[in-house]
């Protein structure tokens, strides 16, 4: 019988927020449950291969059971998995898409045995090849791994807008989700990214006019990530909460946005040490009320 966490559905019916951070699996994907609980986490973000290389590298049944077990001992759901930074879904190289639609499928196929129900990605650069082809690209993509899948969820994430990305305009991800049509299809906001690509989140008229577009229901993910540069900026500059351009008081008034209220939080950046990262999920577990 396949071995699914909940959904993140599941918590927002409940308009209780999962707070949560990316954590390490240093000495086995396992221990990442560990990692997350010791500094509060209730649900977590992973890499299950090398962030930085195209290898995807098999986890053995053994794995995937100790996985599993591990799972259902700890109050950490849902469980997202990112994928590896080098693979660009919207390229124009055929080598380079085939290698990363290669990697998309086979981290999904993992996701599945594994019992995870979403893989977070990043739609790509068309490398001035024109966005729409860039588009059609990514939709073949995700597409092609659903397909090749059963349960795992796939949640797009916008960019923060260096050139010729797709996904900084939040059209490109409208356009991207009626595309593939699929219900195991969604959407991962990262709030450094929105307030990079010129989307000030602090205000609520921006956040109707991303609802209209989007559809916050379908958004399963928040990145919570400050931003070291300005509104605008197109630099993907992650900085910790409160301590950067969107500011403490930016995401008192985003979160006061009813409609983001139970969609699950991870934030991504580094803390000097796990007190520290502690104490940064008791921050934002006060800032969300």
């Amino acid at each position: 019988m396949h071995f699914s966490f909940a959904k993140a559905a599941d918590f927002m019916v409940e308009h209780e927020y999962r707070v949560g951070r990316h954590v390490s699996t240093a000495g086995g994907i396992s221990n990442s449950f560990i990692n997350a609980e010791s500094v509060g986490c209730n649900t977590m973000q992973i890499f299950i291969s090398s962030p930085r290389i195209w290898d995807v590298p098999d986890i053995n049944a053994a794995g995937i059971e100790l996985f599993r077990s591990s799972a259902s001992e700890h109050d950490i759901i849902p469980v997202f998995v990112h994928m590896p930074y080098l693979p660009n879904l919207a390229s124009p190289d055929s080598n380079i898409y085939k290698k990363s639609v290669d990697a998309l499928i086979k981290i999904s196929k993992l996701c599945d045995e594994l019992g995870i129900g979403y893989l977070i990605t990043h739609l790509g650069s068309h490398k001035g090849n024109g966005k729409e082809k860039g588009i059609r690209n990514v939709i073949n993509a995700i597409s092609t791994a659903i397909q090749a899948t059963e349960h795992v969820n796939i949640l797009m994430e916008d960019q923060a807008g260096h050139a010729n990305s797709v996904g900084a305009d939040i059209d490109d991800i409208k356009d991207i989700y009626s595309g593939i049509r699929s219900k195991r299809v969604g959407i991962c906001l990262d709030t450094c990214h929105l307030f990079a690509a010129g989307y000030d989140i602090r205000d609520h008229k921006v956040l109707d006019k991303m609802d209209r577009t989007l559809g916050f229901v379908n958004v399963k993910c928040l990145h919570l990530n400050d931003s070291l540069s300005g509104l605008g900026s197109f630099k993907d500059r992650h900085e910790r909460i409160g301590s950067g351009a969107i500011g403490m008081d930016g995401f008192k008034d985003f979160f006061s946005y009813g409609k983001l209220r139970g969609i699950p939080i991870i934030m991504e950046t580094a803390q000097p040490s796990s007190t520290a990262e502690a104490k940064e999920i008791t921050t934002v577990r006060k800032l969300i009320g």
